[in-house]
């Protein structure tokens, strides 16, 4: 970064740390003595595909990748794409098992940042449920390699009391996003 780059403004983009994300399962644990919130099972990756072979075998072989890791009786990944047209990978896997899960994700997006697809990965989140019908998500923000929480509530409401104490409960054990601005909401992600 110049001199002139400090002068007006400009920023360095934030590399991402793909292996923070292997600090989930240790803020889970804080999560649930904290708030209650259990892991479901449930991870997704939401990336903007790209026309051409070489995506489409690379999201083959992802699939592939993934499938190959599952039980017989697991269900498949599942692939939809959201009104913004952005796809999204829904990986299940039993709830106890969250340390697997995080290692699904992380081989999703590693296989795409290492095939150079990487500025298409938009965010990660997993799925998290609490007493009565709370529910959770921790994001992770692939271009600023930090976390936030998402809370949604019925309709386009967010539970911002949740997620602020959330934060509190795990900004120890993860990278959370201080910009409060970029906690975006991920209405309707898959699993969530």
């Amino acid at each position: 970064m110049g001199f002139l780059d400090t002068l007006l403004g400009r920023t360095k983009p934030v590399q991402p740390n793909l292996d923070a994300l292997f600090s989930l399962p240790s803020a889970a644990i804080t999560l649930e003595a904290a708030t209650s919130l259990v892991p479901t099972g449930i991870g997704s990756v939401c990336f903007r595909a790209v026309e051409g072979r070489a995506f489409r075998e690379l999201e083959d072989d992802v699939r592939q990748l993934l499938a190959a890791g599952m039980a017989a009786d697991a269900p498949p990944v599942e692939v939809s794409t959201d009104s913004y047209g952005f796809t999204w990978l829904l990986i299940r896997r039993p709830a106890d098992q969250l340390d697997a899960l995080v290692t699904d994700v992380h081989a999703v997006n590693s296989s795409l940042a290492d095939a150079g697809f990487g500025p298409q990965l938009l965010c990660s989140l997993i799925s998290f449920a609490g007493p009565g019908s709370s529910k959770l998500a921790v994001v992770y923000l692939y271009k600023r390699g930090t976390f936030y929480p998402f809370a949604p509530q019925g309709g386009e409401r967010r539970d911002n009391g949740l997620e602020l104490q959330v934060r509190g409960a795990i900004e120890g054990d993860l990278k959370i996003e201080s910009d409060l601005s970029r906690w975006f909401p991920v209405w309707g992600a898959p699993g969530l």
